[in-house]
């Protein structure tokens, strides 16, 4: 894989029917296969707010230095594995005990060409209903394998149709023993400052 650094933006396919009635229900091998397993971790800071109004599909994004471990060894694209969000928030306790577990997330990494981005973003969505939003709150990310390249779309109906394949994908990958033990990594115990990959 090439470093793609935060600026350079590469030619994207288009998200056609054709592409989207061929696609895998599981993506990977049987065993998370190197660059992975990519660890990041880093405050929840807020996106361009389309996720949840536009998409149906609430994410939260890290920071840009976050995310370069990431973007030097990997292409634009789907991503899939587990996700922790700080229960705490200036020293209180603002999520439920639920929303501060590990959960199974999908993550976009690019520049989302159907809403033309200028920077790269990794925009994550936990596969959870949580009752507030977690802005400012740490979260770490372990990822375990990519699901598909990055795409554009004709529609924002046609969009929402690949993301929901995307999250029934990462479902079904993390359910493999080797990629659901990552749930219960020592990364997501205790404080770790800095991702490792």
């Amino acid at each position: 894989m090439t470093d793609m650094g935060l600026e350079e933006r590469p030619t994207v396919l288009e998200g056609t029917e054709s592409y989207r009635a061929r696609r895998p229900s599981i993506a990977g091998s049987e065993v998370p296969q190197q660059p992975f397993p990519i660890l990041l971790s880093g405050a929840v800071q807020r996106g361009f707010g389309r996720g949840g109004k536009d998409l149906g599909c609430p994410t939260a994004n890290l920071p840009d230095e976050s995310i370069t471990p990431m973007s030097s060894v990997t292409e634009p694209g789907v991503y899939y594995g587990y996700a922790q969000v700080s229960r705490e928030k200036d020293g209180q306790v603002v999520l439920s005990e639920e929303e501060g577990k590990v959960l199974p997330m999908v993550m976009s990494l690019g520049w989302n060409p159907f809403y033309k981005n200028e920077r790269m973003s990794a925009e994550i969505h936990i596969m959870h209903p949580f009752s507030n939003d977690f802005y400012g709150h740490n979260m770490k990310v372990i990822i375990l394998g990519y699901i598909r390249p990055e795409l554009d779309y004709v529609s924002r109906e046609a969009l929402i149709e690949d993301i929901e394949t995307d999250k029934r994908v990462a479902l079904k990958s993390l359910e493999r023993p080797a990629y659901a033990r990552y749930q219960s990594d020592p990364f997501f115990q205790g404080d770790v400052a800095q991702p490792r990959l």
